[in-house]
């Protein structure tokens, strides 16, 4: 090829190329922030959902909780976003304010662990039916050959809920490979046994499957294309600096710090919590899954995918749905009048998210319940916020 016909080539090359990055800058723009409305503008009542105030006052009242965010939004937009009380007690009283950043607990297990399996799912890179054992050969010793993606979504691999906490003192490395080796408490598919570890060995099957940990992975995939900028694992200085304090660990208040011991021990980042975020963000993720799978311009699961997802699952004990909960023993947090389409989770610091696709409504409650004794409880005072919620619409679907 001649000099010239070659600089063509390049030419036209770096012409395609710019087009091709032009086009989706503008087309994969993260979408902004939901916007707040008058909760009449979105069919609920204002004089209902401030009920509210008297629940959370009644809750701090009785140290319940230092304090909380809710959030409720309803047709794609925020009808209702408050901080209530205190976001720390001690040394110092530091008010709560709606962009406080919370310790999300378990909800990392459907936000970011059950959300990035999907994806995979969704790119032909694995299935539900996959044996564990097929992409992670060590983790089929001791009668776990027969676990599958399923089982470990749905908490019916038959694991225990937790191992020791010294399992995971010699580093990620030892910790999984003591993993591998556990026994099974019951046959795959038979118990409804709710387990940190089964999504332990989800958030390694991510990073098995996709060449990234699992916090990379999601915040490439999820929640980067969603412009939740506030929702990581292992936050920075500035979220580290709103968020809201948990309790004391060697001598130091957490702050921005995982509170649950395991994750901690791994460096942060596991399938089963670790993941922070704030009131707005969770926002946007709630609402790009009632949209089936996109927000704005962006899609991040097609319709089928979460349709699969948040199909009610029968188990030992109610419905599950994969990652979520539906009406189980956990569902305390559920409010009484969502639809029978509603899932949600709850997490141990005191949080819990609601999504209601036929009513067109999730509800969002963020504590910091264990601050700073870890004596708080806040699972009723989720649940009666969410029936609040859902008694504001003015007319509900079916009626």
């Amino acid at each position: 090829m001649s000099n010239s016909s070659w600089s063509r080539v390049c030419l036209l090359l770096s012409l395609v190329t710019t087009i091709s990055f032009l086009g989706a800058s503008s087309s994969d723009a993260a979408p902004p922030p939901l916007e707040t409305v008058a909760p009449q503008e979105v069919g609920l009542s204002a004089s209902r959902l401030r009920f509210i105030d008297g629940i959370v006052a009644e809750g701090i009242d009785r140290e319940r909780m230092p304090g909380c965010v809710v959030l409720v939004g309803r047709q794609g937009r925020i009808a209702w976003l408050k901080a209530y009380g205190q976001r720390q007690l001690i040394p110092d009283a530091v008010p709560m304010t709606t962009d406080t950043v919370f310790d999300l607990a378990s909800l990392t297990k459907p936000i970011a662990t059950a959300t990035s399996i999907m994806t995979l799912i969704e790119q032909g890179r694995l299935s539900l039916d996959d044996k564990v054992a097929q992409h992670i050969p060590d983790f089929g010793t001791n009668g776990k050959d027969a676990v599958t993606v399923r089982h470990l979504l749905t908490h019916q691999a038959g694991l225990l809920p937790d191992n020791a906490l010294r399992d995971y003192l010699d580093g990620p490395e030892l910790a999984f490979e003591r993993i591998h080796q556990l026994d099974l408490r019951a046959e795959p598919g038979t118990r409804f046994i709710y387990s940190d570890v089964g999504f332990l060995v989800l958030g390694e099957l991510v990073e098995q499957i996709s060449g990234k940990p699992l916090h990379e992975y999601a915040r490439s995939t999820i929640f980067q294309p969603l412009g939740m900028t506030e929702t990581m694992f292992l936050p920075d200085e500035a979220l580290r600096k709103r968020a809201a304090v948990t309790q004391q660990r060697d001598g130091h208040w957490m702050q921005g710090e995982v509170h649950d011991p395991r994750s901690f021990a791994l460096g942060g980042v596991a399938g089963h919590a670790g993941l922070f975020s704030t009131a707005s963000d969770l926002a946007k993720y709630a609402q790009m899954l009632i949209n089936g799978g996109q927000l704005g311009d962006v899609r991040v699961l097609r319709e089928e995918t979460v349709a699969l997802m948040r199909k009610p699952i029968e188990v030992a004990s109610g419905l599950r749905a994969l990652g979520w909960d539906v009406r189980t023993g956990y569902s305390s947090n559920r409010g009484d009048l969502f639809s029978d389409q509603a899932f949600g989770h709850g997490g141990f610091t005191g949080t819990a998210i609601w999504i209601d696709p036929e009513l067109e409504l999730f509800v969002i409650f963020l504590s910091n319940r264990v601050h700073p004794d870890g004596k708080g409880s806040v699972n009723s005072i989720a649940g009666r916020i969410g029936t609040i919620a859902a008694a504001s619409i003015f007319n509900p679907p079916g009626e």
